[in-house]
């Protein structure tokens, strides 16, 4: 009969010059991480009107991204729809084709409706 024997692994202690070399890296990457974090200069701009256009035309941006993956879900639904011969997959298809076309041209949408 044998006994299952379970047995643990010990980490190799550092000793000496490797625990002092250690310590001294991980202070100079610290110190480095510090350096360039807390180091970064902060450009204000003269207009407060540019600065809220440029945040507005990122956000419209990203929202035509999400618009556009929406797009491209909808067609790969639609195709897998006529694939399959299921009606309800082919609705939800042009359903989520008509949402991403209407996301993805929501600035145009809104600057027709402002005027």
């Amino acid at each position: 009969m044998s006994k299952n024997v379970i047995t643990k692994t010990k980490k190799a202690p550092m000793e000496g010059k490797v625990r002092k070399g250690f310590k001294a890296y991980v202070g100079i990457i610290l110190c480095l991480t510090m350096l360039f974090v807390c180091g970064v200069t902060a450009f204000a701009a003269d207009d407060p009107v540019a600065v809220v256009n440029n945040l507005s035309t990122f956000i419209f941006g990203l929202i035509r991204a999400v618009g556009l993956i929406l797009l491209g879900f909808g067609i790969v639904q639609v195709g897998l729809s006529l694939k399959s011969h299921d009606p309800s997959q082919r609705a939800n298809g042009f359903l989520t084709v008509a949402g991403g076309i209407i996301i993805t041209f929501a600035k145009e949408i809104l600057n027709l409706i402002v005027g």
